[in-house]
Order: structure tokens, then sequence, then C-alpha cells
């Protein structure tokens, strides 16, 4: 995931947003070092409620850049602070909102922004008002340095490679853009099948900020139970490059309290394009603490806090049980009331937090909850 963050910590990430009964639901350049002003106080508490997706980039002015899905699924809203702990509070820009009708007229989700090239971009996901489940990824720029201020244009839809006749024709979203060796690459998901089918992980290498160069290379399917409950789902990619490696990190399963959070491992010199060249975690990195009272951690991105230390951002509920609220439901939705209620897609309470990252003695990550 992009070109203007940290070279020891290039970061990232990536999303995707299943369905379920079950309950719930990210580049790389050093910043100057500088004196620090702030201290972030690291808790499970929510740095800022009610965002699931959460991203949150940290440009060379030295600003926190954050956004993350509303929860009327019908905008993209970004804000800035010069610390975390201030984005809570922060002015709400809404940059952009969804069309009335066709493409980008409904659920608008996981938006990232990224600086590539001297300029802002903004990709995210949305769907059509008649088509609510033709999710397909698209790309904002824009016009100025200010991307809360400025004008944004839409690219439209991100496109496939000449030679790809199959990336972002189905169900496909949270795209991601991460740098490697002087190449960019972009991450998503895309299901093959429609709505119900499995939910794989892409990658490929990019030509523009709008356009793929090579075609698709499933980087990894739900191949385990912990990624098969609810959905089969391989979703919201971040990245992490650490001593060699370059990590993967990627949520699993329904969007409840099943959701969970995965990782591929790939060395640094490896192809990235070669499926042998990544490794997969047995087992979640990161899942439901109950006693924590954290439900469905996952769609996290990856930052620093003010001295440079690595930090997760990831969203997740207080509870076990979503239930949805008809108020943030669109008008044109004619569901029964009940189907809404049971809807965890709608239930507004997945809240971003942030934990410390760290290492083991081999330097492979460890998500521990603070």
């Amino acid at each position: 995931m992009q070109t203007n963050l940290l070279r020891n910590w290039a970061l990232s990430a990536i999303v995707f947003v299943s369905v379920s009964s079950c309950t719930d639901k990210k580049a790389e350049k050093e910043l100057p070092k500088k004196e620090v002003t702030a201290t972030t106080t690291l808790t499970n508490k929510p740095i800022v409620l009610q965002r699931a997706d959460p991203f949150i980039y940290k440009h060379t002015d030295g600003y926190y850049y954050f956004t993350g899905s509303v929860p009327t699924y019908d905008a993209i809203e970004l804000r800035r602070a010069k610390s975390i702990a201030e984005l809570q509070n922060a002015e709400t820009f809404r940059v952009w909102e969804k069309h009335k009708s066709g493409p980008m007229s409904r659920h608008v989700w996981a938006p990232e922004i990224h600086y590539l090239d001297g300029k802002w971009y903004v990709y995210f996901a949305a769907s059509e008002e008649n088509d609510i489940w033709k999710l397909r990824p698209y790309v904002l720029e824009c016009t100025g340095q200010d991307p809360l201020h400025d004008k944004w244009i839409e690219l439209g839809q991100m496109q496939a490679a000449d030679a790809d006749p199959k990336s972002f024709t189905d169900f496909s979203l949270d795209g991601t853009v991460f740098e490697h060796k002087n190449k960019r690459y972009f991450c998503w998901a895309e299901k093959t099948g429609g709505q119900f089918a499995a939910s794989n992980l892409y990658l490929a290498e990019m030509e523009s900020p709008i356009k793929l160069k090579t075609v698709q290379f499933m980087l990894t399917t739900p191949d385990y139970d912990w990624e098969r409950i609810g959905f089969w789902v391989n979703e919201g990619p971040a990245v992490l490059k650490h001593k060699g490696k370059i990590y993967i990190t990627f949520s699993a399963s329904a969007t409840g309290s099943c959701y969970s959070m995965g990782m591929m491992e790939a060395d640094e010199n490896a192809d990235l394009l070669d499926r042998n060249s990544w490794k997969k975690s047995r087992y979640p990195v990161l899942k439901t603490n109950e006693a924590k009272k954290i439900y469905g951690p996952g769609h996290n991105s990856f930052t620093v806090d003010e001295n440079g230390e690595p930090l997760v951002i990831y969203h997740a509920r207080d509870y076990e049980k979503a239930v949805g609220d008809p108020k943030v439901v669109p008008a044109t939705d004619k569901r029964p009331l009940k189907e809404i209620i049971a809807d965890p897609l709608y239930d507004p309470n997945r809240h971003a937090r942030m934990m410390k990252l760290k290492f083991d003695k081999n330097g492979t990550p460890i998500f521990e909850f603070n």
C-alpha cells in the first residue's frame, strides 16, 4: 500500500465487507525525524467512533489523515490531526457523496487515502442502487494539495490490464496500494461467482494509479475453518515491511464476532506475483477477545505513533450480537424490518481502535490487545 510512507515500516491496508447473521464485519518513504510533541496513549478504547474499515495515513506534513466507512455508506469523509488522539474531535470533511442512481450509488465502502506521484487519491468500493451487490473499486483524484478543501474528481472504475479479462468483473472491493523495489502494486478482494461465492485476495502490478499492468494473481483464498464462518472470506489487506519480509494481513469470515485476521508472508527479494513466494498463517493472528469485550476485530491498516513506532489500526465492536439500526438504512431499502435488524452491516458500532505492533525474536509481527 503507497509512496510517501516509511521505509522501515511500510504500511498499507485493504478491506472487503461481507454480510452475515454472525454479527460483524493501508506507503512508504522515511519521514523526517522530529521532536515528539505528544504521546499516543494505548488502550483498547475507540480512537474514532462508528468508523469501520479505518485507514490512517501519516503524511510528510506531520498530519494523520483518517478515513473509514461512514455508517450510512453514502459518502467519503476525511479528517486530519497532529496526533491520533485528536482525530475523534477533528473537523470532518465530506469530500464526495454517492450518486443518486447507477454506478457509485450504494454501499460506499472502505475508502483509503494515498499520496502517489505528488497527488492525492482515494480508493473505495461502491455498488448500484438497483443492484446493491454489484460492488466495484473506484478512484478519486484531488485537484490540489489540500485533500480536505480542494476539489475531488472521479477517475472512474479501477481498470484491469489489457490482457486481463477477469479483474473487476464481479463483486470486488477493498483495494489498497503499496510500493516495493520501484514497482507499485494493487491488492484487492474479489468474488468469482457473485455475492455468495468465496472472496479471494488478488495482487497485480500497477501501470498507473487507475490501471493494472499485469494480469491478476490470486494471493489467497479461504482455506481454513476460521476463514469460512458465515461466508468464505479473505478481504481487507494491509501491507507491512519489516526486516527483509513483506507481510499482508487480511480479514476473514463474516462481519460479526467471528471476523478475524490472518497474515501472508514473503521474502522481500521474492517474486511477489508468484504464489510459491508466500506463506499463510495456519491460525488467525487476531480474533475476538471476550474478556476484553473486543468482538470481530479486523480490516486493519498500519501507521506509526509520534515516536515512529508502528501501530495497528483496526475496527471492532464492544459486544457480540450486532443489531441493524433502521436509521442508517437507505429509504430505498424495502426489506422487512426483521431482516434489517438481523443484518450486522447496519449495526453502526464498529469503532476504530489501535494497538502497538510487537515482533518476536525472528521479527514476525505479534498482534496483542493492549
